[in-house]
Order: C-alpha cells, then sequence, then structure tokens
C-alpha cells in the first residue's frame, strides 16, 4: 500500500452548523463538487469531507452515538509561535472554542488546540521539525 491520505470524512451532527464553522470561523471554501448532503473542502493534496454523522455509521456498518475522546486530532501548523498566538485570536474571536491555549510543548514546538462544533480537535501549531514550503506543504525532518 502506497502511503498516502487522500480524504478525511468527518462524520457531523449538524451538517449545516459544520459547514458554516469551517465557512466562517476558518474562512475556507467549499469545492465546486460539495452538495446538500456533503461539503468538500480542498487542503494541501487532500480533502476533507463533512458527511451527516448518522450516514457516516450507515456507509461503515457502525453505531453513529458514539461518545468520548475519538483518539486523533487534525492539525494545522503554521510558521511561527506567533503565528499560532493570531490564529487562535482569530479563531476564538469568530466563535471557536479554545480547548487548550497556545504554549510550549515537550516535543519543542508550540501549539494550541480549538474545536469544531462536533468536537473534533484541531491542533494549531508551529512545529520547528516540520519545514513548510511557500504553499503550507510540510516535510518531516530527522530529528537525530
Amino acid at each position: 500500500m502506497e502511503q498516502r491520505l487522500t480524504l478525511i470524512t468527518l462524520g457531523v451532527k449538524n451538517l449545516q452548523r459544520s459547514r458554516d464553522f469551517y465557512l466562517n470561523v476558518f474562512g475556507w471554501t467549499p469545492t465546486e463538487s460539495s452538495t446538500e448532503g456533503v461539503v468538500f473542502f480542498q487542503l494541501n493534496g487532500i480533502q476533507l469531507a463533512l458527511f451527516p454523522q448518522e450516514s457516516l455509521a450507515d456507509d461503515a456498518g457502525v453505531d453513529p452515538y458514539g461518545t468520548g475522546f475519538r483518539r486523533y486530532s487534525l492539525a494545522h501548523n503554521v510558521r511561527s509561535e506567533q503565528e499560532v498566538n493570531e490564529l487562535v485570536a482569530q479563531l476564538e474571536e469568530k466563535g471557536a472554542r479554545v480547548v487548550k491555549r497556545p504554549e510550549k510543548v515537550f516535543w519543542g514546538g508550540y501549539s494550541s488546540y480549538i474545536a469544531d462544533p462536533d468536537d473534533n480537535l484541531w491542533e494549531i501549531a508551529y512545529n520547528p521539525f516540520l519545514p513548510m514550503d511557500d504553499h503550507g506543504n510540510t516535510k518531516m525532518q530527522s530529528i537525530h
């Protein structure tokens, strides 16, 4: 299997509320392939999809009402600690719930966590070991 991630689909409780969050809080634009039943956002080489949680669970054949910590987070990396502070402040101003305030972290970076309307965690981070190109694409470097 090739090392590739092409699509992340979030099962959401209210598609319109989640669509509005990603449009109005994050400032993202849905792709033209979005419909009334699913919303797609083109990211750096992958897409994020929002899909009603019941429909996603039905498609996967699982219970749609799992609760608790989801054991994953999504990350949006930036180029400096100051960018983390500024972006978290902007997101909070627009209504995002800050779960963890920006701070230096044990692995040598600087990060914060916010939650979307379905409590999906987004880490807003500066990682000095993960340089970014002009387009925001990252490349892992050896930390030896």
